[in-house]
């Protein structure tokens, strides 16, 4: 299998694991939804866990890579970015294919914080986490970490309850509490 085909299915599984749970895919299933037979996968991943880690990778890159953009994208004001981070996350609750965080689900089924793939969405959570506090830091916040961290338990929330409810609702609500919780890190 080529690198463009590796690259592919891992792009499959992705897709097939957000939609329908780690441990619910299993490899005929897989095999099934992506169109690779189960022996061309063990060819590159030598167990399905490996294969999870590697979708868990991709969309580690694709979201943050995305959410960086987007937000950068909304507005140039660096305090402005802090609350866009929300605008952002509304479009995503929007898409039809929404189906909450993927870290937070592959965490919830690999449950012992070291095991590889309860690791690798832990990494995913603390490279946001940096991410929020660059964004703190060009804004002018007193105390960047902090709020950063806040920022982001605000997001998390946020995906769980867009999740369970109405997306328009939550991304409203959780923008507000978001604007509360900024002017609070500015001292305001």
């Amino acid at each position: 299998m080529s690198a463009s085909k590796r690259e592919e299915l891992v792009s499959k599984a992705l897709d097939s694991f957000y939609q329908g749970g780690f441990h619910a895919i299993g490899m005929d299933r897989l095999a099934k939804e992506t169109g690779v037979s189960k022996t061309a996968i063990y060819k590159h991943f030598r167990t399905k866990e490996d294969l999870i880690l590697a979708t868990l990778r991709l969309r580690d890159e694709q979201f943050r890579n995305w959410l960086q953009r987007r937000t950068e994208a909304i507005t140039d004001d660096p305090r402005a970015r802090l609350l866009a981070i929300f605008d952002a996350l509304g479009e995503w609750f929007d898409e039809p294919g929404f189906r909450s965080c993927m870290f937070v689900k592959a965490s919830s089924e690999y449950q012992q914080r070291d095991h590889p793939i309860h690791a690798v969405s832990a990494e995913h959570k603390s490279l946001l986490a940096r991410y929020f506090e660059e964004l703190t830091t060009k804004a002018g916040a007193p105390e960047p970490r902090e709020l950063a961290y806040q920022l982001l338990l605000i997001k998390e929330g946020a995906i769980v309850m867009a999740h369970l409810h109405d997306p328009k609702e939550v991304t409203r609500k959780a923008k507000r509490l978001a604007e509360v919780t900024i002017n609070a890190g500015f001292g305001e």
